[in-house]
């Protein structure tokens, strides 16, 4: 097609946008800035790892534009190819900060985490997510949504907090791939081989007409450009992760008897009724609640026995002056797809709602409460309903809460006693200023199943095991999470089941020295500081900020 956009690689579009005369590459393929994780694997590198990042300008304003590459790797996001994003919105930040208007734009065309960088990649996009929440103090951050790959996985939820969307007839904007949510909810669930049905519930039309895209353009460059100056000119913000209570009256409205079509959906859109919620502190009852080992750490460093809550799989309260927090499990849940412990879209928006109270209470408090996570989240819900409503905004909503909350000045402290994995890990974990674990095997911290995962790289599982051995961020066991450097301390001694008084006593003390610690850090640089992440956790990302602050 001539002129068109979508059929351009990363590079080209980049040029494509920038006034003619006017681009600067940074840590391009002449730096050879190559994946040290991919030639383990029998998988030829790049030299620019898939992100081409570029300053120049567009109508004479200044510009950084990040161009994910489709092509490679499906676009997703490893250790090199974050740092390199993460790098320059930060350089970006800091010019805003200092008075130098640029404006980031970024080119999604991403299934998100890389998979064979997995743990990686769900570090780097939370990264990415924080920065972007700090510069939309600043400057709209404009994101563009092509096609060919789309924005799925958690770069779909860093799309949703992006500033203005915009997006082409041919992208597609989702969490879960059909394919993901076939192999882990059935065929029945979603369709992976139905085209008609995938198009018209994750399609740009259909993600418009509810408010999850916010321009659709013609595929040529000059429409995609044009567009980019007007948001440049008029500077709109969505707020779409801030509409919290538009979505938990949607979803109290939802009629959970019927499968959900999108004919009956985008009827409830447009006739959601509004009311303001408050998801009360969670208090004693004399039922109780599924077992899990985030429940059982939560009511005892808590006091609160069989805790119960108006949102059954959120728990929240205060103790000692900070305010833990925990997504557990409801059998009896009415969206069966989180009664497991998943994040879905209503624990999403619920700790969001519960996140944003607590900022705007201590807004003006010189001491701001810490907020302590309880992390035991076995993955994101995986459902049709989920994906037509937009499960990608709702985890959007609590990771950008928990981002604002720390940049605002709040100490946010993980304790992991359970699984971490994928878009929950990325919705209630990753926004933290420390992570604390306990060194048990049984504690999962991944970005995707092991079936899923296979499907989706087109390996067995022995395959996918065998490259786990060569690649400690492919793995899923605790031991191999804290080789990536990203912990503040890994537990020893204490089982995940084990929420015992003298065990409570020994992990709010690690709490607390975190917390004295923070020196009043509110960024997420620790995980390149501690010991293990300058030794080898995360030298390649190291080195990735060494040359974009070089060449800014």
């Amino acid at each position: 097609m001539k002129n068109s956009f979508v059929e351009l690689h990363a590079r080209e579009r980049a040029l494509s946008l920038l006034d003619a005369g006017t681009s600067k590459e940074m840590v391009g393929p002449l730096d050879n800035m190559i994946s040290p994780h991919l030639e383990p694997q029998n998988i030829v590198p790049e030299s620019d790892d898939g992100i081409v990042l570029m300053k120049g300008t567009i109508d004479g304003n200044n510009v950084l534009v990040v161009s994910i590459e489709g092509k490679f790797q499906g676009g997703g996001i490893g250790e090199v190819s974050g740092a390199k994003i993460v790098a320059a919105l930060e350089k970006a930040l800091e010019d805003n900060k200092n008075g130098k208007t640029i404006y980031p734009i970024i080119i999604l065309d991403t299934g998100g985490v890389r998979l064979q960088e997995a743990n990686y990649g769900l570090l780097s996009i939370s990264e990415i997510q924080n920065a972007v929440i700090a510069l939309k103090k600043y400057v709209p951050v404009i994101g563009l949504v092509p096609g060919r790959v789309g924005s799925f996985g958690g770069m779909s939820i860093t799309a949703s907090i992006l500033s203005y969307l915009i997006a082409t007839n041919k992208a597609r904007i989702a969490l879960n791939g059909p394919e993901v949510i076939e192999q882990e909810a059935g065929v029945r669930e979603f369709d992976s081989s139905d085209k008609d049905l995938i198009w018209n519930t994750l399609g740009t039309k259909q993600r418009l007409a509810t408010g999850l895209v916010d321009e659709v353009v013609d595929d040529t460059v000059d429409n995609v450009k044009n567009s980019i100056i007007n948001e440049i000119k008029t500077r709109k913000d969505a707020h779409r992760t801030e509409n919290v209570d538009f979505y938990l009256s949607l979803l109290d409205q939802l009629d959970l008897s019927k499968k959900l079509d999108i004919e009956t959906y985008d009827k409830l859109y447009k006739n959601v009724k509004v009311k303001k919620h408050d998801i009360p502190e969670a208090v004693a009852s004399s039922k109780e609640g599924t077992k899990s080992r985030g429940r059982a750490w939560f009511e005892k460093m808590t006091g609160i026995k069989n805790a119960t809550s108006s949102v059954s799989t959120v728990l929240h309260a205060q103790k000692d002056g900070k305010e833990y927090v925990a997504i557990v499990p409801d059998a009896d849940n009415k969206f069966p797809r989180v009664r497991n412990g998943e994040v879905g879209l209503q624990e999403g928006f619920a700790v969001a709602s519960v996140i944003n109270k607590v900022v705007a209470e201590d807004k003006d408090k010189d001491v701001k409460r810490p907020i302590i996570l309880i992390v035991d989240v076995p993955s994101q819900a995986y459902g049709y309903q989920e994906e037509l409503i937009g499960i990608h905004v709702a985890l959007g909503s609590s990771a950008a809460a928990y981002a604002k909350a720390r940049q605002a000045g709040h100490p946010v402290i993980d304790f992991i006693p359970g699984d971490a994995v994928s878009g929950g890990f990325l919705a209630h974990g990753l926004q933290s200023n420390r992570m604390i674990a306990l060194d048990d095997d049984s504690i999962t911290i991944q970005a995707m199943s092991k079936a899923s995962a296979a499907r989706i790289t087109q390996r067995t599982i022995a395959e996918l095991e065998e490259a786990t051995k060569h690649v400690p961020a492919m793995a899923y066991d605790i031991d191999n999470y804290e080789k990536l450097g990203a912990l503040y301390k890994l537990v020893k001694g204490i089982g995940s089941w084990e929420a015992t008084d003298e065990n409570v006593v020994k992990i709010n003390q690690i709490i607390d020295d975190a917390i004295d610690g923070l020196n009043g850090d509110r960024t997420l640089h620790f995980r390149y500081e501690t010991p293990i992440a300058k030794e080898s956790g995360r030298k390649a990302t190291l080195k990735v900020r060494k040359l974009v602050d070089e060449q800014w």
